[in-house]
């Protein structure tokens, strides 16, 4: 019998504005547009790692929703959010008992996207 193994997840983000939540993660972060259907869905990527938008209509839902993203490098990933000025006041670059190094951002829509580097061997 064969098991079932889980190769990857894929968050999938509230927006009010589909365009905006797109540009946002292309023009700060790096990533490609590769889907944006205004008040429908959209796909931004980074190499392997791709961030998909629902529209939504209410604010809230985006500002109770949360990612993580596991990154290389992530002194340099928070330079260049630090120098957009979009890294979180309340989870700046910090080191965690649980062997990561990580920070977060809020995207316009108050989407929480925590950036972490695992620092354990």
């Amino acid at each position: 019998m064969s098991t079932t193994r889980f190769i990857s997840a894929t968050p999938v983000l509230a927006s009010l504005d589909i365009e905006r939540s797109a540009e946002f993660f292309a023009s700060k972060l790096g990533f490609g547009k590769v889907h944006v259907a205004q008040g429908e869905y959209g796909i931004v990527s980074n190499g392997p790692v791709e961030i998909h938008f629902w529209a939504c209509t209410q604010r809230r839902i985006a500002e109770a929703t949360s990612c993580r993203i596991e990154v290389q490098a992530i002194e340099a990933l928070h330079t260049q959010c630090a120098s957009h000025g979009i890294v979180h006041a309340n989870a700046p670059l910090t080191s965690k008992p649980w062997g990561t190094k990580e920070f977060a951002i809020l995207d316009p829509d108050g989407n929480l996207v925590t950036f972490y580097e695992n620092t354990d061997a």
